[in-house]
């Protein structure tokens, strides 16, 4: 399955002061850049092996060459497997299409494409996630599962957001969506019909109405409902609750995504937990695709405490071999990324800068994962191994991105491409294939837990709910319950079995949930 929302629920998000837009950088050649965009005659060309400073290329926009020869020495400056990329001449490709040749085709040592995570978006959409995750929508994250032999096409609700027209209309967890504006989910089979669905279920202008039918959980009969797409701002941080059990306090947080808004939100639910003096943490990240590293820094600081973290570090990162020193986009000097212990204020009106984080001070944290668990939410996982604080594992392996970027702006596109790689305190960061649960962990990228599908048949939080219930069970019995089971993989992202069924949109919106962001140096040091 695929893990999509409509409203783009996990978007990775830094402050509007800390874009990054017309980078200078490196690169050399012999080739000059035009002081007049529009005189053809004199403007930078396409010379195998050379690349002109992307510096001299940035926010030349009227002529399309330009804007690709940017990208070109962007690419081969900053991308952390630039050797990798095929010089070709951009003259046969639009800007978009050059963009995605501008990576590695190679794979990884198990046979995966080594990037999965290379796309670009319109700044203005960029912009308006920016600090609050807010989107055109209706507030409802799905769950797809692509027609393959003998198996069904399937579209879930996995979540919705409060206070959007899904929740509204209450659709919710555990919903299907039977059919789109007429169309059926399961049958569409033709291009009008694809496009349909698209349209209905990824809108991008806010008053545009859709009419679904769905079958809602535990329902043997369907309904309609016409939701009307509206702006949606997430609610990374939900359901923070405190479990009563016969062996002490157990909270339960679902923390949805690394966006700014979510640094005020950990800050209240860690304190809540603190306060109620938890003897243990289920940590749900199933479907957190992760954003800021500075955040997944301050919780593994909040689970583990002062003095687990001090003197360790959250992430050491590296770039291409070209900058075995410096950071190619800030230019400082690389230095390790700390386990924060004070707000960094993302968002001032919500949380100041400077307070002093609560802890929980525990020796080991329960999460909850699925293939939607990625990035941001991987680096947690690892950074607390790389302190020994123990993780279980209950859930279906990771997406695998020990990987992350800065987002760069170029005339009005905003382009993500993998710049650097991350280990833990003690150098591990070799999770390209993801951290996979194990009753017999036998390499460092296995985890002690329960393998395990998700459960859409109970409400995120219940604790009947088959990941958080196969927690509970394990923290009594330090083995899995019988309800853990094998799971076969997600399909590789971007990887489907219905040629363009939702392609553009799961390109669009799943990968867009699925990274990591460094902020520049100011919130690095």
């Amino acid at each position: 399955m695929q893990l999509l929302s409509s409203s783009i629920l996990t978007p990775f998000i830094i402050g509007a002061s800390l874009l990054l837009t017309a980078c200078s950088g490196g690169g050399s050649s012999d080739s000059t850049s035009s002081s007049d965009p529009d005189d053809s005659s004199s403007s930078p060309q396409w010379v195998a092996g050379q690349f002109a400073s992307y510096s001299t290329l940035a926010e030349q926009c009227s002529v399309p060459l330009t804007q690709q020869l940017w990208l070109r020495s962007w690419s081969n400056d900053t991308y952390l497997w630039y050797d990798e990329i095929i010089d070709r001449d951009p003259a046969p490709y639009s800007v978009a299409e050059y963009f995605e040749l501008l990576k590695t085709d190679e794979l990884s040592d198990t046979g995966n494409l080594k990037d999965n995570f290379h796309f670009s978006m319109s700044t203005e959409e960029w912009e308006s996630l920016n600090g609050s995750g807010a989107s055109v929508g209706y507030g409802m994250s799905l769950s797809l599962r692509n027609a393959s032999s003998g198996v069904t096409r399937l579209v879930t609700v996995a979540y919705n957001e409060p206070n959007t027209p899904a929740s509204d209309a209450n659709v919710s967890r555990g919903a299907i969506i039977i059919a789109v504006d007429g169309v059926s989910v399961e049958d569409a089979n033709d291009t009008d019909s694809i496009a349909i669905l698209n349209a209905g279920l990824f809108p991008s202008i806010s008053g545009k109405q859709t009419e679904f039918i769905v079958r809602d959980l535990d329902s043997q009969t369907d309904r309609t409902v016409t939701l009307t797409a509206d702006t949606v701002v997430s609610t990374p941080v939900q359901n923070t609750r405190t479990i009563d059990t016969a062996n002490g306090k157990v909270g339960y947080l679902q923390f949805n995504s690394h966006i700014a808004t979510a640094e005020k939100g950990l800050y209240d639910a860690i304190t809540t937990l603190s306060n109620a003096q938890v003897d243990d943490l289920v940590l749900d990240i199933r479907y957190n695709g992760g954003g800021l590293l500075a955040l997944a820094s301050q919780l593994g600081y909040m689970i583990a405490g002062d003095e687990a973290t001090n003197n360790h570090i959250f992430e050491r990162t590296s770039f291409n071999d070209k900058y075995s020193t410096i950071n190619p986009v800030t230019g400082e000097a690389l230095t390790p990324m700390p386990f924060y212990p004070e707000s960094i204020g993302f968002n001032t009106s919500l949380l100041r800068s400077g307070l002093s984080l609560p802890t929980l001070n525990l020796k080991r944290v329960f999460v909850l994962t699925t293939p939607g668990t990625c990035s941001a939410s991987e680096a947690l996982m690892n950074a607390l191994r790389g302190i020994d604080i123990e993780v279980i594992q209950l859930g279906d392996t990771t997406c695998g991105k020990p990987y992350g970027f800065y987002p760069t702006d170029n005339c009005d596109t905003t382009y993500f491409t993998i710049q650097f790689k991350g280990v833990n305190d003690k150098g591990f960061g070799e999770y390209s294939d993801g951290f996979v649960p194990s009753t017999n962990p036998t390499v460092d990228s296995e985890v002690p837990g329960c393998v395990l599908a998700d459960d859409f048949e109970h409400a995120l939080g219940d604790t009947n709910e088959r990941l958080l219930s196969a927690a509970l069970f394990y923290r009594d019995n330090n083995s899995c319950p019988a309800t853990a089971t094998a799971v076969a993989r997600a399909p590789a992202r971007n990887t489907f079995v219905d040629p363009g069924f939702m392609l553009q949109d799961i390109r669009n919106q799943n990968v867009l949930k699925n990274n990591r962001i460094l902020t520049p140096s100011a919130l690095e040091q």
